[in-house]
């Protein structure tokens, strides 16, 4: 037997810390603004906003259209999210790096990708995969997860060479699930790297709802477990968005670490072209959120003030769709690609038989 003695030291417990996760929203349901809360925008910045996501909104219901004729392959709809991509990309500099999943084509419109590039990558040409060398923007991922490692490794090159820039990283609530989304977080907060980490919680993962990710109470609180901020933002309104990411970039910047952004929001079409959602989620679900359209709600806040009228809302839509017509006119006029450009992009130096090859030898 192992003698005990009440005279020993005893070992009380203790609260080693506590933590709280701050919940931002300015724009409730019905357009209503909490002025406190307002971030400093003019009106034209606000009015471009709302163009911006009319313009997604409307160049994902074109690509959906375009899929179902066989001019596209398969493509994952934007929409519902159009205000957690258009306000976080509305808040960065020409100077910060960009890495996108597979569903951030309102983030791509916003930073001025072109049209027709996005509409050559969904239709199977890797050309569209060529940044402009005036956007910091890396290809799009469709690995799930497997873009967050590389994002904390160019926060870290931006940390060894003194850059006045951050970096954004974009995924879904079912990227929280996979192991290159831990590790990434990890080194970001030991390192207290300059990243920004926007999860769009739009409820599910393919068919697998929030409950069956995790156990936690938000994927905010993910954050705190490695050293760092994690703020749940209302995806739905634009302008919490647009303060939170702005002041997760500044901070950034600053050299003051990290930020996790969850952004709680909802996909209201299916997954992908390829999916049926209405095979694992109800009708009366769907329709919650429907109300909660991030568009409706920033029009309901602009015709509060007198900003926006059904008339000016139907221009802005015309106008968009007239600019996806003539972008989808120049994706389907542009020649195939030479067989040449295989070689393109791929190697920093080729070999002497790729040479070859590459010549048609």
């Amino acid at each position: 037997m192992i003698a005990t003695s009440a005279e020993g030291p005893s070992m009380p417990e203790e609260i080693l810390a506590t933590f709280q996760i701050k919940r931002l929203g300015v724009l409730n349901e019905n357009g209503s603004a909490d002025l406190s809360l307002m971030p400093e925008l003019s009106g034209d910045e606000i009015w471009r906003m709302y163009q911006l996501m009319v313009l997604a909104r409307c160049f994902d219901e074109r690509a959906v259209s375009l899929q179902r004729e066989g001019r596209l392959g398969t493509y994952p709809p934007i929409r519902g999210q159009e205000a957690a991509q258009v306000g976080s990309a509305f808040a960065l500099k020409a100077s910060d790096w960009v890495f996108p999943s597979f569903r951030e084509m309102g983030a791509h419109l916003t930073l001025g990708y072109p049209i027709p590039q996005l509409l050559q990558y969904w239709g199977g040409d890797e050309r569209a995969q060529k940044t402009p060398p005036d956007l910091n923007i890396f290809p799009f991922c469709v690995a799930v997860g497997s873009q967050i490692p590389h994002a904390v490794g160019a926060a870290l090159a931006i940390r060894y060479r003194r850059d006045p820039a951050a970096v954004v990283v974009y995924f879904g609530d079912g990227a929280t699930s996979k192991g290159d989304f831990h590790e990434a977080m990890n080194m970001a907060g030991v390192y207290q790297l300059p990243v920004v980490f926007i999860c769009q919680n739009n409820q599910w993962a393919i068919s697998v709802p929030l409950k069956g990710q995790t156990a936690s109470a938000s994927l905010a609180q993910k954050a705190l477990g490695y050293g760092f901020e994690g703020v749940q933002v209302d995806g739905n309104d634009i302008l919490a968005v647009y303060r939170a990411t702005l002041n997760a970039l500044e901070k950034a910047r600053s050299g003051a670490g990290p930020t996790f952004l969850e952004c709680l929001t909802y996909r209201m079409a299916d997954h992908t072209t390829a999916d049926d959602a209405g095979r694992y989620r109800s009708d009366e679900e769907v329709a919650l959120w429907s109300r909660r359209d991030p568009i409706l709600r920033l029009e309901r806040f602009l015709a509060a003030s007198g900003a926006w009228t059904p008339e000016q809302g139907r221009v802005v839509k015309e106008e968009a769709i007239a600019l996806i017509d003539r972008a989808v006119g120049e994706m389907e006029a542009a020649p195939p690609p030479a067989p040449a450009e295989l070689f393109d992009g791929v190697l920093a130096t080729l070999t002497q038989r790729q040479a070859e090859q590459r010549k048609g030898r």
